[in-house]
């Protein structure tokens, strides 16, 4: 498989995300609906806390690739649904090293919406991941 970034205005550099990737040669696409912040019972985890949901929902992201025989760094699309974007917007560069860590670049989309599914969900995350 080949990925290649696409940035012709490179200002995104260092943001943790880019405009586009191009993926030649894919084994497999896994497409990952919507993560929340649960327990294993689908409960609801850290009510209020931005922080604290982000980085349950990442781990529940990373435990979904895991299983559909990907990793982090094959995410080439995430999209993430909040309702209380300045709270979003703090919170991301404290897990954007995770990312990094992980040598993923993903094309991204950040939009804000009045309410998700249960009103103590502050955030969702959909990917993308191409092996």
């Amino acid at each position: 498989m080949d990925k290649r970034i696409i940035e012709p205005r490179p200002w995104m550099v260092g943001a943790g995300f880019v405009p586009a990737v191009e993926v030649r040669g894919a084994e497999k696409v896994l497409y990952v609906a919507g993560v929340v912040s649960v327990d294993a019972t689908g409960a609801p985890l850290h009510e209020g806390d931005m922080l604290g949901q982000l980085i349950e929902a990442i781990d529940i992201l990373e435990a979904v690739l895991k299983e559909g025989g990907c990793s982090l760094s094959d995410i080439v699309r995430l999209t993430t649904y909040t309702t209380d974007m300045d709270a979003f917007r703090r919170v991301r560069p404290t897990v954007q090293k995770r990312f990094d860590d992980a040598n993923c670049r993903y094309a991204a989309s950040l939009i804000g919406v009045a309410r998700l599914a249960r009103p103590q969900d502050l955030l969702e995350l959909e990917a993308t991941a191409v092996v």
